[in-house]
């Protein structure tokens, strides 16, 4: 596992109607504030402003089809020649990173083909190599 580091990120919060958004500087509106948006907001900052990737380069949130289901991943990276280069999939600070978690990207993989995934659930994250024929844990994000 890896521990994230996080960059100092004060979020544009409001309450509307009892419920609190935060505003997606990437998709540009408010969302609302559940724990998992919490770490993607995050984790997006720690792409950013740690890893230094091209915010350009970063998709949230967009439709996948896997067969005939449709299903929506949360972060996915893409390269120079905009080919999806990394899936992340973040769950809130509670979940476990086990194997169901990391069942759910490989399945986002089969359509998008990406040679390297990450999960995380705010306080760690895993990433693997999967640019060989075999699934490979790495010590630190590519």
């Amino acid at each position: 596992m890896i521990k994230i580091e996080y960059p100092p990120y004060q979020p544009k919060i409001k309450e509307e109607n009892g419920r609190e958004f935060i505003f997606d500087a990437f998709r540009k509106r408010w969302v609302l504030l559940t724990p998992e948006e919490w770490v993607r907001q995050n984790f997006l900052q720690y792409l950013t402003q740690v890893k230094k990737y091209p915010a350009s380069l970063i998709a949230i949130e967009k439709e996948i089809k896997l067969g005939e289901l449709k299903k929506r991943f949360d972060i996915v990276v893409y390269d120079k020649e905009a080919k999806p280069w990394m899936i992340v999939e973040c769950k809130e600070m509670n979940v476990a990173l086990d194997k169901s978690v990391l069942d759910q990207v490989l399945r986002y993989n089969i359509s998008l083909k990406v040679p390297y995934l990450v999960i995380t659930n705010g306080s760690y994250c895993m990433a693997c190599d999967c640019s060989q024929s075999e699934l490979k844990e790495i010590d630190q994000l590519p």
